[in-house]
């Protein structure tokens, strides 16, 4: 859906802000549920030690996803790692009662086995910070109407038909740093809010516009490129490419050097998608194909995030920059505004204002502040 909207050369807004869940079991990368610390599992280093008191001395493993991410991101950085490229930590639940893991967690303790060959009930887990959530998407008002800033410079110029709701949109109620209850918000909320602003606006068997003669046109010609490409590159290979880039350049902790690298990288990696080859010209079950269509959507998110993660000069929510550690309200309590031509491999952004006041009286709008553990 992010990627219809770019190809129609609307913006999309905040996607430097990438929240990392801080316990994707290693090599694996799927998750296990922040349900484990709050059962009483604990995340240690290489020394066996407790880390997160540290860090968050009053919350300690039970802080917020981003303060849990870093922290584990700082002791693999300081040496602390475990394995043999001391490039992970622990999660241990090994001194919770087997009961309660049976009961309470029985789905995780089989993820364990499965994807890391450990059972937790007897050894700790392995663990590393993994990306998880976007809190970007596309710019949508509390109707849920898809809106951008128009040639006259209007930051809510709606686009007329076009709604969105749910991890697609960016309404925004995340801001900079996602709240877990609130992806379920998001959709309900939202997704509510369009059905009724649709029965408002619209009345049953009204005629639509009139397509245009070549409409679909553009969508079967790129299939059918995408189909008969013949380059040396498979989707695969570049697939990795962008990976790494994003992974090395844009993770958890970023600074001025590293984004300006992973810039000149990820456009690199972009423009290699003009050496695209697959295999499997059939329309049937073409797991190929479909890869590489997935791979051409991957590639506009990736290279927007590293623009607009590299052009915001402060440190907000899930962006940590070490080179600029604080929150600049003055230059940067703004939203970003990011469009990407697939054709030419050029992006833009721009910015447009954050809304800092309620609907109605009844709620009285609540400033930024430190988070403090």
């Amino acid at each position: 859906v992010s990627t219809q909207s770019t190809g129609a050369g609307l913006s999309m807004q905040d996607l430097e802000f990438v929240q990392f869940h801080p316990t994707g079991i290693y090599g694996a990368g799927c998750l296990i549920t922040e349900g484990v610390r709050g059962e009483g599992g604990y995340l240690l280093n290489s020394e066996g030690e407790r880390y997160m008191t540290r860090y968050a001395p009053t919350a300690k493993d039970l802080a917020s996803r981003d303060v849990v991410s870093r922290a584990s991101t700082m002791e693999i950085r300081a040496g602390r790692g475990v394995g043999p490229n001391k490039d992970h930590v622990l999660l241990d639940l090994s001194h919770l009662p087997p009961e309660i893991i049976n009961e309470r967690l029985p789905g995780i303790h089989e993820t364990a086995k499965t994807f890391a060959g450990v059972d937790m009930l007897k050894e700790p887990v392995p663990v590393l910070p993994t990306v998880h959530y976007n809190m970007g998407g596309i710019p949508t008002n509390f109707h849920g109407q898809v809106i951008h800033k128009d040639a006259s410079g209007n930051e809510e110029a709606v686009v007329p038909g076009l709604y969105a709701a749910g991890e697609a949109a960016c309404v925004s109620v995340h801001g900079a740093n996602r709240l877990g209850a609130n992806s379920l918000l998001d959709i309900v909320v939202f997704g509510r809010a369009c059905a009724l602003h649709i029965g408002e606006t619209n009345k049953p068997g009204a005629k639509h516009r009139d397509l245009a003669s070549n409409a679909g046109e553009a969508s079967v010609a790129n299939l059918d490129a995408m189909r008969f490409s013949k380059g040396s590159l498979s989707p695969s290979e570049i697939r990795t490419n962008m990976q790494r880039v994003m992974q090395n350049n844009a993770a958890v902790y970023r600074t001025g050097e590293v984004l300006a690298e992973g810039v000149e990288k990820i456009d690199a990696v972009a423009e290699s998608m003009s050496q695209i080859g697959i295999t499997d010209r059939s329309m049937v079950w073409n797991t190929d194909l479909i890869e590489a269509l997935e791979l051409q959507n991957l590639m506009g998110q990736a290279v927007q995030t590293m623009y607009s993660a590299n052009a915001r000069l402060e440190s907000r929510g899930a962006h940590a920059r070490e080179d600029y550690p604080d929150r600049d309200d003055e230059n940067f309590m703004k939203h970003t505004l990011s469009t990407w031509n697939h054709e030419t491999n050029e992006c833009k952004l721009d910015y447009r204002g954050v809304h800092n006041w309620t609907l109605d009286d009844e709620m009285e709008p609540v400033p930024p502040a430190k988070r403090v553990y």
